[in-house]
C-alpha cells in the first residue's frame, strides 16, 4: 500500500507522555477527550476514598498521590516491598514508589483501562546494557525530540505484552530514521543490514522505509497544545532498591552526544557535493542540513541546561546526604547514651550494696544522671504521636460545625411550598387555578425569608476553613498511624478512654518528676549545709552532725528517683495501651469523614438555595408566559405557507411548455433558504418548550392549564419527542426503496444532519400507544446515549394518516450490510458486540424489552462502535419477536421459551444476542440450537475457548446470562469500548 493510503487508513495522532529508552515511549491518543473528566472524578473522590488495606490486586486500578504535584492519578501496583509500592501511572506511563497512605481504592466507574499506551519503534533494537553510553544518550535524544509533542504513528504489529510496534512521524521528520542516523538504535528486521545509513552518501540511503510523501490532513489536526494531557516526570531514585540494583542509569554525556550529532552533520554537508546517484534534490539536502544545524544548536542549549541542573541536583543531594548522616549519627549517639544510663542505674544499685562507694564518687555519678535527665526533659520526651492525637481530638471535638437552626425552618417552609405545588398539579378545574396560584405565591414569602436566613447563617460559618483544617488533621494522623487498619465500626467512648489514659499517664509522669525534683532539692540542701560548714571565714550554726546526718539516704533517694524517671520515660506501650490509642485514631478519622460529609451537604444545599432564590426573585413580579413560544409558532406558520407557495410555483414552472431554467434555479434556492429558516424556527420552538416544561416541573405546574394551546402536557408525556410543527411536506426527502421492505423509509436532511424518516400508518388508538412506547424507549436511550440509536423527533402528518419517527442515517452501517461487503475481524466483533450488550443493559435497566434484535437492526459505527437499533413502535414485543426478520443466516433468533408460549423478556433479547454472535463467527452455521444437542453442535466448531463458553451461557435458556453478567464474562472483560 502506498504512503498516502497508510496515512488515510491507519495513521493516528498521539501525544507523548513518557520516554522509556531510545525506541520505547508512552503516549495518549489525542482523540481521547475523557482525560479532564477522569482528573475531575479523581480530585473529587480520592481525598475521601478508603486507603488501600491488605495486599493489592494486580488487576485493579487504584488512586495514587503523585509526589511532585500532590495530585491524584490512576495507577496499578507492579510490586510490593514491605509497606512501599512500586506503581505504574496507567494514564501517563511513568512509575514511582509510594507509601500505603498515598494509595486509595477507586469506585467502579474509574476501573477502566489506562489512557496511555506503550509504543516501540518497529524494526529497531537497542543495547540491553543501560550503562552503555549510547543508551542514556539515545533516551535523552528521543526525549528532547518527542516528549510532550504530537506524533503521527502507523501501527505495524502488537507484542505479546501489549506493546504496539509503530512507525512515527513529526511533521515531515521520520523519528525512526533520525535514531538510526545518529546510531542510537540498530535495525532488527530480517534481511536488513545493521548499518542502513552509509556515512559516505546520505542521499543514497533509503532507511527502513521508502521516502514518504508530504503529510496530508493529519499534519493539521490541532496544532495547539490546549488539549494535551499534563506530563508526569519520573526520577530514577524513586525505584525500589531491588530494581535499582538491576538497572543503573548513566547521566547524559553531552560531549559525546554532540560529537555524534556533529559527525552526522558533517556527513550531510559532505553529501551535498556528491552528484552521482542522488535520490534527494540539492534543495532538499540544503533544507535538511539547515534543520540539522538548528536541531544541533537547540540540543547544545538543552545539554547546557541539563548539565547545570544535574550539577545543582548533585550539590543539593550531597548536602542533604551529609546532613542526614550527621543527624543519624547524633540520634544513634543519643540512644546509646540513654540506654547506657538506664543500664547504669541498675548496675549502680547492685554495686552499692556489694561495694559501698565514696560520697564523691556517688555525687559524680548522680551529676551525670542529672545532666542526662535535664537534656531528656528539654527534648520533651513525652510521646509526640500521642500528643498530636490529643491535639487533633481537641480540634475535632471543640471546633466542629453543625447544621444551622435555620435549616429546619427552611425545610418546614419548603414542605408548605411543595404542598401548594402539589395542589396545583392535582387541579383539574380552571376556576380553582387562581386561588391555588395565590396560595402558592403567598407561600413564597415565608420560603424566601427562610432561604435568606439560611444563606446568611451559612455565610457566617467558616466551612471552607474547617474543611481545610479537617483535611490537614486527617492527613497528618494518617501519616503518623499509617500502619493502623481502619474499621467500619468504632467504639463509642474511644475519645474518653484515650483522654483518661493520657491524663493518668501525664499525672504519673508529673508525680515521678515531682519526686525527682524533691530528691534533688534534698541533695541541694545537703550541699548548701556542707558549703556553710566548710567556710572557715564566717561563723556558722551548722554542725558536723548536720552535715553527716542522713547523707547516704539523701543520695540513695536521689539516685532511685532519677532511675525511676528514666524507666518511666523509656517504658513502651503494652497491648491494651496500643488498643486505646488506635481506637482513638480510628474514631478521629471516622468523625472527620462524617463532618466532611455534613459540611459538603451544607455547601451543596447553600448552592441549590442560592439558585432557587434567584429563580423566586426572577418570577416574583410577574409569572412566566408563553408569548415567545406563540410568536415562534406564528413565524413557523408564516414560513410554512411561504414554503408551500414556493413549491407550487416551482411545480408550475416545471410543467410549463417553455422551461425558464434560471428562474427555476432561483426559486429552488429560495425554497432551500425558506426551509432552513423554517427548521431554525422549529429549533427555537423546541428550546421554548424545554424552558417552559422545566418551569412546570420546578414551580409553575399551572402553565399547561393557563396555556392549553401550547400543549405542554403532550410535549412532556412524549419525553420531548413530539414536534407538532413538523410535517412531511417540509422535507426534501427521497424514498429509500432498497430498505423499504416493511414500511416506507425516506432519506433527508434536518438541521445539517442526514436523517431517516420512518413512516407508520396509525389510527387514533395506535398513535397513543406509539407515543407511549417511543417515550419509554427515548428515556431509556438517554441513560446511555452512545449505545442505542437515538430518536430525534416524532410527528404526525397533517395531510396523511401517518406518523413519522426521525432517526440518524447510518449509511451501510448495519451488521448485515457490513458482513456482506467486508466482514468484521474477530477483534472488531468483540468491540462491536460489547457496545451492543451495553445498549441492551441500559434498555433492560429501564424495563424495556427490545424483542427485535437482528443483523439489520444492529449497527457498527466505524467498524468498532456497536449500537442497538430502534424497533417498530407500533407493535408489541410479542409481535416484534415473531417477525420474519428475526434470523441471522440460517440461525433463528427466537428463543426456545418463546416458542413454548412464554412472553418476551430481557433473557430472550440475550438469546438473540448470542445467535448474532454465533452468526458473526460462523456465518454458514446450519446446526440446531436445542438444549439437548447444544454441546454436540458446538464441539466441532473452530472457535476460541472463551467464545464457546460465552455462547453456551447465552444460548441455553436455563443458564442464560443477563446483559450485566455478559459484560463481566472473560470474553468481554479485556475489551475497551
Amino acid at each position: 500500500m502506498d504512503q498516502s493510503g497508510i496515512q488515510s487508513e491507519k495513521m493516528e495522532l498521539v501525544v507523548v507522555t513518557h520516554v522509556v529508552d531510545a525506541i520505547t515511549f508512552w503516549a495518549q491518543n489525542v482523540t481521547d477527550k475523557i482525560n479532564e473528566k477522569i482528573d475531575g472524578m479523581l480530585t473529587e473522590k480520592c481525598p475521601i476514598a478508603p486507603i488501600l488495606m491488605g495486599r493489592p490486586s494486580s488487576h485493579k486500578v487504584y488512586g495514587a498521590r503523585y509526589s511532585e504535584d500532590k495530585c491524584w492519578y490512576r495507577c496499578t501496583v507492579q510490586q510490593e516491598t514491605e509497606d512501599k509500592f512500586y506503581i505504574l501511572y496507567i494514564d501517563y506511563g511513568n512509575m514511582e514508589i509510594v507509601s500505603r497512605s498515598d494509595l486509595v481504592e477507586l469506585p467502579e466507574e474509574l476501573q477502566t483501562t489506562g489512557l496511555a499506551k506503550k509504543y516501540k519503534f518497529w524494526g529497531f533494537h537497542v543495547s540491553s546494557e543501560q550503562d552503555f553510553p549510547l543508551f542514556s544518550q539515545g533516551k535523552s535524544f528521543l526525549h528532547n525530540i518527542i516528549h510532550g509533542k504530537k506524533l503521527r504513528v502507523h501501527k505495524k504489529s502488537v507484542c505479546f505484552d501489549g506493546t504496539i510496534l509503530v512507525e512515527a512521524f513529526q511533521g515531515n521528520l521520520d523519528i525512526g530514521e533520525e535514531l538510526l542516523k545518529f546510531k542510537f538504535a540498530k535495525v532488527s528486521l530480517p534481511g536488513k543490514r545493521e548499518n542502513s545509513l552509509p556515512t559516505g552518501n546520505l542521499q543514497e540511503c533509503t532507511g527502513l522505509w521508502p521516502t514518504r510523501n508530504p503529510t496530508g490532513e493529519l499534519d493539521t489536526i490541532g496544532s495547539s497544545l490546549g488539549c494535551m494531557p499534563k506530563l508526569r516526570p519520573i526520577f530514577s531514585d524513586q525505584k525500589p532498591q531491588v530494581i535499582k540494583e538491576q538497572k543503573t542509569i548513566i547521566a547524559l554525556q553531552p560531549v559525546e552526544k554532540m560529537h555524534v550529532v556533529e559527525e552526522s552533520l558533517t556527513e550531510i554537508k559532505a553529501s551535498k557535493g556528491d552528484g552521482d546517484g542522488q535520490q534527494l534534490s540539492s534543495q532538499d539536502t540544503e533544507q535538511m542540513a539547515n534543520e540539522t544545524e538548528s536541531e544541533l544548536q537547540r540540543m547544545r542549549e538543552v545539554i547546557n541546561e541539563k548539565d547545570l541542573e544535574i550539577k545543582m541536583l548533585k550539590e543539593e543531594g550531597s548536602a542533604i546526604q551529609k546532613r542526614a548522616s550527621i543527624l543519624g549519627q547524633q540520634l544513634e549517639e543519643a540512644k546509646l547514651e540513654l540506654q547506657t544510663l538506664k543500664e547504669n542505674c541498675v548496675k549502680t544499685k547492685e554495686t552499692e550494696h556489694k561495694h559501698p562507694t565514696t560520697v564523691s564518687s556517688r555525687i559524680s555519678q548522680l551529676a551525670k544522671k542529672v545532666d542526662s535527665l535535664r537534656k531528656l526533659r528539654e527534648s520533651n520526651p513525652c510521646s509526640a504521636d500521642e500528643d498530636h492525637l490529643l491535639e487533633s481530638i481537641t480540634i475535632i471535638m471543640n471546633y466542629r460545625i453543625s447544621v444551622p437552626l435555620s435549616s429546619e425552618r427552611l425545610e418546614l417552609a419548603l414542605k408548605a411550598y411543595d404542598k401548594t405545588l402539589e395542589n396545583l398539579r392535582g387541579c383539574q378545574a380552571m376556576a380553582e387555578i387562581e386561588s391555588l396560584v395565590n396560595s402558592r405565591n403567598e407561600a413564597r414569602g415565608p420560603l424566601l425569608a427562610a432561604v435568606d436566613q439560611f444563606l446568611t447563617d451559612v455565610d457566617k460559618l467558616p466551612i471552607n476553613e474547617r474543611l481545610d483544617k479537617l483535611k490537614e488533621v486527617a492527613s497528618s494522623l494518617t501519616a503518623i498511624f499509617s500502619s493502623v487498619m481502619l474499621a467500619e465500626q468504632t467504639e463509642e467512648y474511644s475519645f474518653e478512654n484515650f483522654c483518661e489514659w493520657k491524663g493518668n499517664k501525664q499525672q504519673k509522669v508529673k508525680n515521678v518528676r515531682k519526686a525527682t525534683d524533691e530528691a534533688l532539692l534534698a541533695v541541694s540542701g545537703w550541699a548548701a549545709r556542707l558549703s556553710k560548714f566548710s567556710c572557715l571565714m564566717e561563723k556558722t550554726s551548722v554542725t558536723e552532725e548536720d552535715v553527716a546526718e542522713s547523707v547516704d539516704e539523701i543520695l540513695m533517694n536521689a539516685d532511685n528517683a532519677l532511675c525511676e524517671e528514666l524507666r518511666t520515660e523509656f517504658s513502651e506501650q503494652d497491648n491494651q495501651e496500643r488498643k486505646i490509642v488506635f481506637n482513638a485514631f480510628r474514631k478521629a478519622i471516622r468523625d472527620i469523614q462524617r463532618e466532611q460529609s455534613l459540611l459538603e451537604e451544607i455547601r451543596q444545599k447553600y448552592e441549590l438555595n442560592t439558585k432557587f432564590k434567584q429563580e423566586l426573585q426572577q418570577w416574583q413580579s410577574a409569572p412566566p408566559k408563553a408569548d415567545e413560544l406563540f410568536a415562534v409558532k406564528k413565524r413557523i406558520r408564516s414560513l410554512r405557507s411561504q414554503l408551500r407557495w414556493k413549491l407550487v410555483e416551482v411545480s408550475c414552472m416545471e410543467e410549463a411548455e417553455e422551461l425558464d431554467l434560471p428562474e427555476i434555479l432561483k426559486k429552488k434556492e429560495e425554497i432551500a433558504e425558506t426551509r432552513n429558516a423554517l427548521f431554525q424556527e422549529i429549533s427555537q420552538e423546541k428550546k421554548q418548550y424545554i424552558m417552559l416544561c422545566d418551569l412546570v416541573k420546578r414551580g409553575f405546574p399551572e402553565l399547561p392549564m393557563i396555556f392549553p394551546d401550547a400543549d405542554l402536557n403532550g410535549y412532556m408525556s412524549s419525553a420531548g419527542l413530539l414536534m407538532k410543527s413538523l410535517d412531511r411536506d417540509m422535507f426534501d426527502a427521497e424514498p429509500m426503496r432498497e430498505l423499504s421492505g416493511r414500511r416506507p423509509l425516506l432519506s433527508t436532511d434536518f438541521q445539517g444532519q442526514k436523517v431517516v424518516l420512518k413512516c407508520y400508518a396509525v389510527d387514533e388508538e395506535s398513535e397513543v400507544k406509539m407515543l407511549e412506547q417511543a417515550a419509554h424507549y427515548h428515556r431509556a436511550q438517554q441513560q446511555s446515549p452512545a449505545t442505542a440509536v437515538p430518536l430525534l423527533a416524532l410527528f404526525c402528518g397533517k395531510s396523511d394518516p401517518m406518523a413519522y419517527i426521525m432517526v440518524p442515517h447510518y449509511s451501510n452501517g448495519s451488521l448485515r450490510a457490513i458482513q456482506k461487503s467486508s466482514p468484521l475481524s474477530s477483534c472488531e466483533v468483540k468491540k462491536v458486540m460489547k457496545g451492543v450488550v451495553l445498549g441492551l443493559q441500559s434498555l433492560h435497566a429501564a424495563s424495556v424489552t427490545h424483542a427485535s434484535l437482528h443483523p439489520n437492526n444492529v449497527f457498527a459505527i466505524g467498524r468498532e462502535k456497536g449500537i442497538v437499533g430502534d424497533y417498530d413502535l407500533t407493535k408489541t414485543p410479542e409481535q416484534r419477536m415473531f417477525d420474519s426478520g428475526m434470523v441471522a443466516g440460517s440461525i433463528s433468533l427466537v428463543a426456545p421459551e418463546l416458542k413454548r408460549g412464554h412472553p418476551p423478556s430481557p433473557s430472550t433479547d440475550m438469546y438473540a444476542f448470542g445467535g448474532i454472535m454465533l452468526w458473526l463467527h460462523v456465518p454458514d452455521f446450519c446446526g440446531t440450537l436445542d438444549n439437548e444437542h447444544q454441546n454436540v453442535e458446538f464441539t466441532g466448531l473452530d472457535l476460541d475457548a472463551q467464545l464457546l463458553k460465552l455462547l453456551s451461557k447465552l444460548l441455553i435458556s436455563s443458564t442464560r446470562l443477563s446483559a450485566s453478567e455478559a459484560l463481566k464474562d472473560d470474553y468481554f472483560i479485556s475489551v475497551d469500548v
